[in-house]
């Protein structure tokens, strides 16, 4: 058996930025084949005590929101999500917005740039600040990646489960890849 032929080595900066990119696709997976009904379906449980769906796309929209007016102010924010009044479509508009900021800030941390301008990484006020860098990546992916799991987990809970378009879809990489418009693979 032949071993595969594998280009170079790829910079592993280029791939965080390209598999961020792939995130807020992820998202817009899930928020075009969520059913409408799920969107404020009630919760399970104690009445009031958690999230509903629509409320946590709001919470990951509001998140970068902080991240970028902390880590970088000099980048346009969009406006925030109202968790008790926001749409799906509005949430979807909102999630693009702040996904290419937040691209744009990583681009610049991840950077080697001396005259970067995303050095610090500020989660938020009670939290500890960090160097901007690949911990700042992995701790935004994560963030989303939990939600995306609650989403998921809720919408089945709730009775409204996602079609395997949408929870297959998010591990289907190579598509994702090409439908945010990047020219390689992942790799």
């Amino acid at each position: 058996m032949t071993p595969r032929q594998y280009s170079a080595p790829a910079d592993p900066r280029e791939v965080l930025l390209e598999i961020y990119a792939v995130n807020d696709a992820m998202n817009q997976l899930l928020l075009s084949h969520l059913n409408s009904h799920a969107w404020r379906a009630e919760l399970p449980g104690k009445a009031g005590g958690g999230r509903t769906i629509g409320a946590i796309f709001a919470h990951l929209h509001n998140c970068r929101i902080r991240w970028l007016k902390n880590s970088a102010p000099y980048l346009k924010c969009p406006a925030p999500l109202d968790p008790y009044r926001c749409t799906k479509t509005q949430a979807a508009a909102a999630h693009k917005k702040s996904a290419a900021q937040c691209l744009r800030m990583l681009t610049d941390a991840l950077s080697g740039s001396p005259n970067r301008r995303v050095t610090k990484f500020f989660r938020d006020g009670w939290m500890p600040i960090w160097p901007a860098g690949a911990a700042m990546w992995a701790y935004m992916f994560s963030h989303e990646a939990h939600h995306r799991g609650q989403i998921t987990m809720l919408a089945h809970q709730l009775g409204y489960r996602l079609p395997p378009q949408a929870w297959g879809g998010i591990w289907n990489w190579n598509k994702l890849w090409k439908q945010v418009g990047l020219k390689t693979r992942p790799r």
